[in-house]
């Protein structure tokens, strides 16, 4: 059996790039919530750790699909920030349907977290499915 490293460049090249676009999201989504999540986790804050989980889960899974899929970085970026867009909007909505949500995440309301991660999941999985070739 013969094991060919040749795709070893391409791997590190959309590991590094993928792992650089989730850590643009996390800057960017903590930035867009009115609650400091890694303030709240570092305190115990369940709500606050399941919430932004989810939401890094939901950005991930499309992520993952972009990658899979794409034909260059440029084409891989693009998607990326599709996916990002439709999580800011997953966000958005869920602030709608969960008012005072930052409230209640900063009171560690479990229901609350978990329905923002469930909207999150959510938003990504359709976005994942969404992405044809």
């Amino acid at each position: 059996m013969t094991i060919s490293m040749a795709g070893l460049p391409a791997f590190f090249l959309y590991f590094c790039v993928g792992f650089a676009l989730i850590s643009g999201f996390a800057a960017a989504y903590l930035r867009l919530t009115a609650h400091d999540e890694i303030a709240l986790i570092r305190n115990g804050n369940l709500s606050a750790a399941i919430a932004f989980g989810g939401n890094i889960v939901g950005f991930s899974v499309p992520l993952e699909k972009a990658i899979e899929q794409a034909s260059s970085i440029p084409d891989l970026v693009i998607w990326a920030v599709i996916a990002m867009l439709i999580q800011f909007g997953a966000y958005g909505f869920a602030r709608i349907v969960i008012p005072d949500l930052s409230r209640k995440i900063e009171e560690d309301r479990l229901p609350s977290a978990a329905m923002l991660a469930v909207i999150a999941v959510i938003s990504g999985t359709l976005a994942a499915a969404s992405m044809t070739e």
